[in-house]
């Protein structure tokens, strides 16, 4: 989708994603994997070198997605000494909630947002011999570990507690994620509007 803008050389027509990162609007939408967080990697970049002062407003609509590809885009975040403020617009599921709470200026529901969290799920269907599976095993039980221990440092509760709370999928509405630690205030769209 275009949109007009306006300028000395008359109107011209902007791509909306290119209009919205000039007002330093990021959004990560679906599910994430290796191209959407290199796109991320190469917007928050490309803020910061304009100005690593003003805030950055990163937007998330997002089931989740790809370990790997979101602990690239999480490494970005706690990188970045530009302040990040978190939106969840909809919902961030799983992937998506642990990039949501890692906002290091402000993590903001929306009334009628949802967070979930969970343990790591295997992609694929597991085969192979006996050695294999025990070290698909193991890396599981690896990344469980750290991805605990990353919501832990973000919600201020202990491992045990991100433990349990991950042990399924556990959904919070706007004013549990706040209680829990995930989020810090419910506000209205007009935040995003006018910031």
């Amino acid at each position: 989708m275009n949109v007009q803008v306006k300028s000395s050389n008359g109107i011209a027509l902007v791509p909306l994603e290119t209009r919205l990162l000039a007002e330093r609007k990021i959004f990560i939408e679906g599910e994430i994997n290796q191209e959407k967080a290199c796109e991320f990697v190469k917007k928050v970049m490309l803020l910061y070198k304009e100005d690593n002062h003003k805030s950055i407003d990163v937007l998330i609509n997002s089931p989740g997605g790809e370990i790997n590809s979101g602990l690239l885009m999480y490494d970005c975040i706690q990188a970045c000494k530009a302040p990040i403020r978190m939106f969840c617009m909809g919902n961030a599921y799983s992937m998506g909630a642990l990039l949501f709470s890692c906002g290091n200026h402000g993590r903001y529901m929306f009334p009628h947002s949802e967070l979930m969290i969970h343990e790591p799920l295997l992609g694929s269907r597991v085969s192979g011999n006996a050695s294999s599976i025990k070290s698909i095993s193991d890396s599981l039980m690896e990344t469980r570990k750290k991805m605990n221990q990353i919501l832990a440092k973000h919600t201020g509760k202990t491992e045990e507690e991100i433990e349990e709370a991950t042990s399924y999928n556990h959904y919070y509405n706007p004013e549990e994620s706040v209680e829990f630690g995930l989020a810090d205030e419910i506000v209205s769209f007009d935040m995003v509007m006018e910031g």
